[in-house]
């Protein structure tokens, strides 16, 4: 498996934000990007998760919300990468599918497109 500390990992996601193209921050509002070790249950499964509601499923949002969170987990994506170039294009592909969650695209949609 693929060494990279909690410090290196979050500036490798860092790095990625500052490569994608500026009209997907455009709509972006109240979102913090974050990252742990490990989804809650422990497993190695889930790369990223995007904790909020969709710009499709919001209703009325205000002063005072919690920001929406996108969360990139360290270990699973080192578990599921073979070379630091390999983690840097993970992290972008998870970046794109999460960010892709907020405006409403849903896992069969960003399939089709290429992001999941």
């Amino acid at each position: 498996m693929l060494e990279v500390d909690a410090n290196a990992f979050e500036k490798l996601v860092i790095n990625e934000l500052d490569l994608l193209p500026d009209d997907m921050f455009e709509g972006l509002e109240n979102v913090a990007f974050v990252t742990e070790d490990r989804p809650e249950d422990g497993s190695l499964d889930l790369l990223g998760l995007y904790d909020g509601v969709s710009l499709t499923e919001r209703g009325q949002y205000g002063f005072g919300e919690l920001p929406d969170r996108i969360i990139l987990y360290r270990e699973p994506h080192l578990a599921a990468c073979d070379t630091e170039d390999d983690l840097r294009d993970e992290i972008h592909v998870t970046l794109v599918h999460e960010i892709g969650h907020y405006y409403g695209f849903d896992d069969d949609k960003l399939h089709e497109l290429g992001w999941a």
